[in-house]
């Protein structure tokens, strides 16, 4: 088996794909219907859509037995990313990247691949369209032009997730949005010599809520997080899901004690919400706050500084890395 190399240009695609809000949407509709076409127009038993981060091939929508989401080195996708023309393995057993690989010795074992880079506008290569059968097959000329076709459609889809500036799960703004209006408010705040402040937050066992209740459980936490933010933060605010379990807030003309009395609040809010509700978790969360200083802070520097605060919390209270 031959591990897939690393792009040469690998720091640029990863921020792409960071910088793109792929990573973060989950169960999006028109990528499970690119997945149903590509099935039952190939007639084969699998079809993914993948994206390809510093670790893993990530799984974003599959039609038929879904392979789990792999490490970056045993993936079929990690290698074809790596070109520009579709990857075609007509035969695993027969191919020496491939014939010992762990998804070929399985029950059942991937014996055909057929994969078609998806890109960004920007041209970085994030993931692939791919198809998997359990038996040998050909894949002829005619085969490879209607998966490129297909390809293009999602990377039409890849476009619009990259546009949006809104979560699609909580309607909040994703980490696109925030890029866009924190420059814009900083601006502002300069101009006005008033302060701003950055909390970062961050939900406490998260991966236990979705591990032991599953994935749709843990979007409900999602949800019931935004949801408490909007009713307790001003509507001046602005409410970023950042990705993941990670959710921002920035305060508009107030100062860092100021915003340490919002966040106690929305902390009793949330209080009152799990003695209230009727879920099997709970919401928990530590967090963190950081007053831009314009003499001597960027962006990357304040979220990093909030970022920071917030995990101090988080060990402190939770023992969690």
């Amino acid at each position: 088996m031959k591990a897939p190399q690393i792009p040469v240009n690998e720091a640029e695609r990863m921020n792409a794909l960071r910088e793109s809000g792929l990573l973060e949407i989950d169960n999006y509709p028109a990528f499970d219907r690119l997945t149903r076409l590509a099935t039952r127009f190939f007639r084969v038993p699998l079809a993914m859509i993948t994206l390809v981060d510093d670790h893993a091939a990530i799984v974003k929508s599959a039609d038929g037995r879904a392979l789990a989401s792999q490490p970056r080195d045993l993936s079929f996708c990690g290698h074809t990313i790596l070109g520009d023309a579709p990857l075609v393995v007509s035969d695993t057993l027969l191919d020496e990247r491939f014939a010992d690989n762990p998804q070929v010795a399985g029950d059942p074992g991937v014996r055909f691949y057929a994969g078609f880079p998806l890109r960004l506008r920007d041209g970085a290569c994030v993931g692939s369209l791919c198809l998997i059968d359990y038996a040998p097959r050909e894949f002829t000329a005619a085969d490879a032009a209607v998966l490129a076709d297909l390809s293009a459609l999602a990377e039409d889809e890849f476009a619009a997730v990259s546009a949006a500036t809104t979560d699609e799960l909580t309607g909040l703004f994703n980490r696109r949005g925030f890029n866009q209006f924190a420059q814009f408010a900083l601006s502002v705040s300069q101009r006005r010599a008033e302060p701003l402040t950055l909390g970062w937050l961050d939900l406490d066992h998260f991966k236990t809520i979705n591990d032991r209740f599953g994935h749709q459980e843990g979007d409900k936490a999602l949800k019931a997080m935004a949801a408490l933010m909007r009713s307790s933060f001003r509507e001046a605010d602005l409410l970023v899901r950042f990705g993941g379990d990670e959710f921002a807030v920035l305060f508009a003309d107030t100062d860092e004690p100021g915003a340490w009395i919002a966040m106690q609040y929305l902390v009793e809010q949330t209080e009152k919400y799990n003695a209230r509700q009727l879920h099997p978790w709970s919401l928990q969360f530590s967090w963190g706050l950081s007053e831009f200083d314009h003499h001597r802070n960027d962006i990357q520097a304040w979220l990093k500084h909030a970022d920071a605060q917030m995990y101090a919390m988080k060990r402190q209270h939770h023992g969690e890395k």
